[in-house]
């Protein structure tokens, strides 16, 4: 099955089990989905979705942090609600330890010395960890071991 039909029988189910906000996350997830597919002009394949999921969950990590910062705990709790509604939607990500030895490879195939081959790593490393691994953990992972 699909996302794109797991999205839209998640929204039935919520619809039913009249949870609300299981719903106007699915809902927004979907109008998300909707406006990329126009943007491109073509249906999004499931690795498509998973980049506009991916999108939402940093936005949703960012607004998390924005709002602990400011003690809003009311918004911080329902950011984590779509998030983690967003996350089960996703593929699983990989522990720090995984990454960390992915990013070690990386680095020893093209032979990367200094931060100067930052770029390239970076490259390789996130089309290697796509969808299964935070950027921002990424890129410091690479710069702690290009250092």
């Amino acid at each position: 099955m699909s996302l794109q039909d797991q999205l839209n029988n998640d929204m039935k189910a919520a619809m039913k089990a009249r949870d609300s906000i299981r719903l106007d996350t699915i809902r927004m997830l979907r109008a998300q989905i909707k406006d990329a597919q126009i943007a491109s002009g073509e249906e999004l394949d499931d690795e498509g979705i998973i980049g506009v999921l991916n999108n939402a969950a940093k936005k949703r990590r960012e607004a998390i942090a924005l709002y602990e910062q400011s003690s809003r705990t009311d918004l911080v709790q329902k950011e984590n609600d779509e998030l983690q509604i967003i996350s089960s939607y996703l593929p699983a990500q990989l522990s720090r330890a995984e990454v960390e030895a992915v990013i070690k490879n990386i680095i020893a195939r093209l032979g990367a010395t200094t931060v100067k081959d930052l770029g390239q790593v970076m490259g390789a490393s996130m089309q290697e960890l796509k969808g299964r691994a935070d950027g921002k953990m990424v890129q410091e992972l690479v710069r702690n071991s290009l250092a």
